[in-house]
């Protein structure tokens, strides 16, 4: 049985996001502002320590802007 590794990565859909900044406050490891409040996530890679404050931070985003992606 061969066995492939999963990365998960943390997704932002654009349309949706109003740049309220409140992914950057719940999860600053992975998530930091542009000037404008959009998230900036320059490796959306989520490690497994980081997941559950992931998944916080996704059900927390008032306009449900964020998902995990699995690949």
């Amino acid at each position: 049985m061969k066995t492939t590794a999963t990365t998960t990565r943390i997704v932002v859909d654009w349309t949706a996001c109003d740049g309220r900044g409140l992914c950057a406050e719940l999860l600053p490891e992975l998530v930091s502002r542009d000037e404008w409040g959009f998230p900036l996530i320059p490796d959306p890679t989520v490690t497994a320590p980081l997941r559950d404050h992931a998944t916080r931070a996704i059900a927390a985003c008032p306009r449900l802007a964020l998902r995990l992606s699995t690949t």
